[in-house]
């Protein structure tokens, strides 16, 4: 029961991407949203590195790119990243930047590549072991949008769960979180039936404001193993154990706008309601690959990424500050409720598929593309038999990863790059990348565009490389949904969405050494 309650809750807030608790709809696939970001020479050229390998990003793309190595290295890559959002909600425009110092990748390969005699008489002409650390999802961002509206209310969510659970709503129980905070704030009322309403006067018009900021990573540990096969066929599997830190702080706020004249005849002036959500977790996948050369200008490759297996904790508070007639009230699960919320539970991503080709220029530089293709339909959720709450969790699975896959459907997603030598010792980059929509419905745009470029040096025992990706995407989010076949205060109505656009500019830096 309480898993379900809170899914309601999440849904009844549609906290889009990312969601108020983890364990709904959008944020499955928020986590599984890999983009590998790695080392600066392969942002440059898009990260298309399924079949050019010799970098060590290629660790969570393609491990058989470790057999294109012939000297062990190091790297490490820190990044700087911008991002702007700009929301429109029922007719106005609000903007937002974001600047955070990042971790891209460090790694590690060791290499043993026999020269003479022992060259010539080993079939095996490199192997190579790895271990580090590339960020395969940033999870850094704000947004906020704003509007007046004078169809619907927020709190007619709380409502809609308070005539869904009556006696939850009156008491303290900690499966009554919508309900009883939208009750205890004075958000509600009772008939003389028992019946719940909003006694917000939206109908002449409520400004309504949302802010979200997003803070955190995945960043995926790699332990691989990749060798050369008589310089013609390369092998490679990475052990991932991808770690996730997350945190998101949503404020959504309800003000009576000026020249609203409905009937307010219990004051009210204005709610805000405050969540804070804190995911951590560690999962495990495999990925294999191959890289055939088909003759010196052209490889061909092909990866197999299985899912990634989460085990996932979670810690959610809500609260809710209301001034009506005058006076503020404030409810919050830390004070009234229970101390936090807190779930563990289990989180199973997509499996990937990738293929890809190159062409070698020989002593000028290199072309390469990836396919890659993900079913998000395959996001699963698996909850404990029981954390002390009871309730059919068997019911409540079925019915999220139902609404993962009635959401969710397979993506395609296309890059290309280049590398093209300048000197002996630099080199340019430049890439593309095309990441498809994810949703089923039509309306909804989840494709994203990237576009890179970079230089590099290269020595015998130094390199360093700079890259500069820019992304562009857009979200469709609604600030709440409402159940209204449990509300009494007013007409079915739509609710507004907000279009928000991201842009994001991610600049790497890598410096290394072969040894």
């Amino acid at each position: 029961m309480r898993h379900n309650r809170l899914f309601l809750l999440a849904s009844a807030f549609g906290l889009g991407l990312p969601a108020a608790v983890a364990q709904d709809v959008n944020m499955a696939y928020y986590l599984a949203n890999v983009n590998t970001q790695g080392t600066a020479r392969s942002m440059g050229f898009g990260n298309a590195l399924g079949s050019i390998g010799g970098d060590y990003s290629a660790t969570s793309v393609n491990p058989a790119g470790l057999g294109i190595f012939r000297r062990s290295e190091l790297s490490f890559t820190p990044s700087l990243r911008t991002s702007s959002a700009s929301s429109q909600y029922l007719g106005s425009v609000t903007a937002d930047n974001n600047v955070r110092l990042n971790l891209n990748s460090f790694g590690m390969v060791f290499t043993d590549a026999p020269k003479g005699k022992r060259y010539e008489r080993r079939a095996w002409k490199a192997i190579s072991f790895a271990f580090g650390m590339n960020r395969v999802v940033d999870l850094n961002r704000d947004h906020t949008y704003t509007g007046v509206n004078t169809t619907s209310s927020a709190s007619q969510a709380f409502e809609a769960d308070a005539n869904q659970y009556p006696g939850d709503a009156l008491s303290q129980s900690p499966l009554s979180v919508p309900g009883y905070l939208g009750y205890q704030a004075y958000l509600l009322n009772q008939t003389a039936a028992g019946e719940f309403y909003s006694i917000v006067p939206y109908g002449g018009g409520v400004r309504q404001s949302k802010t979200i900021k997003e803070r955190g990573r995945v960043n995926e540990y790699t332990i691989s193993l990749g060798g050369n096969y008589r310089e013609q066929l390369m092998l490679g599997a990475t052990l991932g154990i991808p770690s996730i830190k997350y945190s998101v702080t949503s404020s959504y706020s309800e003000t009576l706008a000026p020249g609203n004249v409905e009937p307010n005849p219990y004051q009210f002036s204005s709610f805000r309601y405050d969540q804070q959500l804190d995911v951590t977790g560690v999962g495990i996948n495999l990925k294999v690959g191959a890289i055939y050369k088909i003759d010196e200008k052209i490889r061909v490759g092909a990866a197999l990424h299985s899912p990634s297996y989460y085990a996932l904790d979670e810690t959610y508070t809500p609260g809710v500050v209301s001034t009506i007639a005058g006076t503020v009230t404030q409810v919050t699960t830390a004070t009234n409720l229970v101390a936090s919320n807190r779930f563990n539970y289990s989180l199973t991503t997509p499996w990937r598929g990738i293929l890809s080709a190159s062409y070698i220029f020989k002593g000028k530089g290199f072309i390469t593309a990836d396919y890659e293709y993900a079913d998000y339909g395959f996001l699963r959720y698996t909850y404990p038999i029981s954390d002390g709450y009871g309730g059919n969790y068997d019911a409540q699975e079925t019915a999220m990863n139902d609404a993962l896959l009635n959401k969710y459907g397979s993506t395609s997603n296309f890059r290309i790059g280049g590398e093209a030598l300048l000197t002996k010792f630099f080199m340019a980059r430049a890439g593309f990348g095309y990441y498809g929509n994810p949703y089923r419905a039509s309306g909804m745009d989840g494709s994203r565009m990237d576009i890179s470029g970079g230089i590099g040096f290269r020595s015998n025992d130094f390199f360093a490389d700079i890259a500069l990706v820019h992304s562009a995407y857009s979200l469709q989010n609604a600030p709440y949904s409402i159940d209204y076949s449990y509300v009494t205060s007013g007409p079915l109505a739509a609710i507004p969405m907000a279009d928000t656009k991201f842009n994001s500019n991610n600049i790497a830096f890598t410096v290394g050494v072969k040894f």
